[in-house]
């Protein structure tokens, strides 16, 4: 084995950035798609206001609304029920239907805390074993 002295043999001292802008990219798309998940269900739900950092939640959710009338929606659509057992009735086709154990709550600024508790509680008796409450950012 030969050890080369000549002078022509220069040492390359650069980083080559190639793979760090690819890997950049990466995770920049991987962002991009992680983040458009929006948590819209077609309703008017005037939501409270928060000043922290909010994450969103990925996978599949149910969404259970409640309006200012105290209307009760699952995934956008209004559920007609006379009975807590009817509406968790509801709530375990949504949460069959997307196959999650997993809830997101939106309740407009004027529902009442009764009502919301009230929800949630049959929606854990459902099956839902992950909750989430949906706040609109102050941006």
């Amino acid at each position: 084995m030969a050890f080369s002295n000549n002078e022509d043999d220069e040492i390359v001292s650069e980083i080559n950035l190639t793979p760090l802008i690819d890997i950049m990219l990466v995770l920049l798309i991987i962002f991009m798609v992680t983040s458009s998940v929006s948590l819209e269900s077609g309703l008017d739900i005037d939501l409270p206001k928060t000043t922290s950092e909010t994450s969103t939640k990925e996978g599949n959710t149910v969404i259970i609304s409640v309006d200012d009338e105290e209307n009760v929606y699952i995934q956008g659509n209004i559920v007609q029920y006379n009975n807590d057992v009817e509406l968790e009735e509801e709530i375990k086709k949504a949460l069959e239907a997307e196959n999650t154990r997993t809830v997101i709550f939106e309740g407009s600024k004027t529902s009442t805390l009764e009502k919301a508790i009230t929800v949630m509680d049959i929606a854990k008796r459902a099956g839902a074993d992950k909750f989430a409450i949906a706040a609109q950012g102050s941006n």
